[in-house]
């Protein structure tokens, strides 16, 4: 496993366990170092949802978040593998994005998702959403790409749950083209 490449583990995966990775391509370094630079300065822990083959969790240690605020979740387990290697400074929590609020952290700084909101189902949505938002404070950012034309999340569920969303960067140089969404509670 130690050389196996990010492209060839991803590539490997979509065609052994398609219904585990739904990009055509890993996120490229750009979006990985964007993603990074939407979380808040300051400490605490950042988790990071489907961190895949570890690109936007490399960014993120590269932008300065301490290894011991990083917490992974990751549900395929060659990836699980994988990021062991790569990253054992980090936590890495081998389940489900909608168990992050029963990972043990009281509050978290941000949470940044690599996960296809879009063609998930909406229950699962809705369940990952709401676990985020136990551990996010009012303010605090769910930082998300998609590869869609607008925010990923319906519009009903943003208002069940008393969101905002926020657009950041457009990623060109990614493979298809990414925007950046930031949703958040508004602080009282």
């Amino acid at each position: 496993m130690r050389n196996t490449s990010d492209l060839s583990l991803f590539l490997g995966q979509m065609l052994r366990r398609p219904q585990s990775v739904s990009a055509l391509m890993p996120s490229s370094e750009r979006l990985a170092r964007a993603m990074a630079a939407e979380v808040p300065e300051g400490t605490g822990p950042v988790v990071e949802l489907g961190p895949g083959t570890g690109k936007i969790t490399r960014a993120l240690l590269e932008a300065g978040i301490a290894p011991s605020d990083l917490h992974l979740l990751e549900i395929n387990d060659d990836f699980v593998s994988f990021l062991r290697l790569r990253h054992p400074d980090v936590h890495l929590h081998h389940r489900g994005a909608q168990d992050m609020d029963r990972i043990g952290l009281p509050t978290a700084r941000a949470v940044v998702s690599g996960l296809p909101l879009l063609s998930l189902p909406r229950d699962l949505q809705r369940a990952i959403l709401e676990a985020a938002f136990r551990l996010l404070p009012p303010g605090a950012p769910l930082i998300q790409f998609t590869y869609g034309p607008s925010n990923p999340v319906p519009g009903p569920l943003m208002r069940d749950l008393g969101l905002v969303a926020e657009r950041g960067r457009r990623v060109w140089h990614n493979m298809p083209p990414a925007q950046i969404y930031r949703l958040r509670r508004p602080a009282a």
